[in-house]
């Protein structure tokens, strides 16, 4: 049911289902996330900012510095190739919290004052990623299959939550932008699994499973320092990159802190709450018997506003 994904019943005003009313959003901008389920801003952050992050990527790759919490991750392609610490062998970072410089990301004002038109004033950063999207062996590994971010997070509404990706430098269809497929946060959470891909699949990506390869998509092309807010339930993914360079981006989930915790057992979500568990355990020793909403207690960080539920 797509009540259980947080769909929005009531209406307040003209568009208030997806976003909120503010003096940010034109009217224009309002109704094309509402009926699309993303939205581009040109420019939004700095290269001053940009060439900061990039420089800590380089720097957390060579192992200079080792920020607590955060989960380093390699392509499947490379996966057992001698590791040398380097930048062309690391493909994100994940959970960056704990990490003063690429955290400043999540709490730039400029990202700020528009996650507040999806989440409302109280902010919470969920979840963040550092990618580097490398330059793909010939099996297509680097490839992102067609998802739904709420797949992965344990908390509703969904209508509250929200991602901000920026571009660090121009991404295009030749090293694998984003393509979305629009209208589709209109729906409900769908069943992922591991695509059976002749290459393989990094470990996560997961896909959705049954999912129409004919379905109209928009692929966006973004300049360095544009930054595109979408809906945990838009379908979207990433091709693979045919460049010879490494297309980076950095990234952010913010959700209202007036979210709750919901249970996944028993949902479409349940396995991949048992592969991360299991990933957990064997890396760092997490607990056995926790569960996703675990994971995130240790993770979600107040922002903005009061803390509430989350």
């Amino acid at each position: 049911m797509c009540a259980a994904a947080g769909v929005g019943s009531s209406k307040m005003s003209l568009y208030d289902t997806y976003t909120l009313d503010n003096d940010i959003l034109s009217l224009e901008q309002r109704k094309f996330y509402e009926e699309n389920g993303f939205l581009v801003i040109k420019n939004l952050v700095s290269d001053d900012d940009i060439t900061r992050f990039r420089n800590r990527f380089q720097r957390i790759c060579k192992e200079e510095v080792k920020p607590l919490g955060m989960t380093i991750m390699r392509d499947i392609s490379i996966e057992k190739s001698k590791f040398i610490p380097s930048e062309e062998l690391i493909t994100k970072v994940q959970n960056f919290h704990q990490d003063e410089e690429l955290f400043r990301y999540c709490t730039l004002p400029e990202i700020l004052k528009y996650v507040e038109c999806f989440t409302g004033p109280n902010i919470m950063v969920v979840h963040t990623m550092m990618i580097n999207k490398p330059p793909d062996s010939g099996k297509k590994t680097t490839r992102h299959p067609f998802h739904q971010d709420l797949h992965y997070f344990p908390f509703r509404p969904s209508n509250r939550i929200v991602a901000a990706w920026t571009a660090m430098e121009q991404v295009n269809r030749n090293n694998g932008c984003l393509s979305v497929l629009p209208g589709t946060h209109k729906g409900c959470l769908k069943p992922h699994g591991y695509p059976q891909w002749e290459g393989g699949v990094n470990i996560m990506y997961y896909g959705i499973q049954g999912y129409d390869e004919n379905s109209p998509r928009v692929h966006l092309e973004m300049e360095k320092g544009d930054t595109v807010f979408f809906h945990p339930l838009l379908i979207h993914g990433s091709g693979w990159n045919k460049s010879q360079g490494y297309r980076k981006a950095i990234s952010c989930h913010f959700a209202s802190a007036d979210c709750h915790y919901v249970d996944v057992k028993g949902t479409s979500q349940e396995s991949f709450e048992k592969d991360i568990l299991e990933t957990l355990h064997k890396l760092y020793g997490f607990p056995e018997g926790a569960s996703l909403k675990d994971i995130f207690r240790l993770n979600v960080q107040l922002v903005k506003g009061e803390r509430t539920n989350l």
